[in-house]
C-alpha cells in the first residue's frame, strides 16, 4: 500500500542538450574546451603543489 502511494504518477526523460534548440551550442562548445584545457594544464604540471 505504502508503495503504491510513493509511486511516481509521472515519468520524465531526458533530451539531448543541442539539437532541440534550447541550449546554446556554441556556448557548450566553449565550456567543453574549457574543461579540456583545465585537464590538459593540470596533466602537464609536474609541481605536487599544484597537484
Amino acid at each position: 500500500m505504502l508503495s503504491r502511494i510513493l509511486r511516481p504518477r509521472l515519468v520524465a526523460t531526458a533530451h539531448c542538450d543541442l539539437p532541440c534548440g534550447v541550449y546554446d551550442p556554441a556556448q557548450a562548445r566553449i565550456e567543453a574546451e574549457s574543461v579540456k584545457a583545465i585537464q590538459e594544464k593540470y596533466q602537464g604540471n609536474e609541481d605536487p603543489s599544484f597537484r
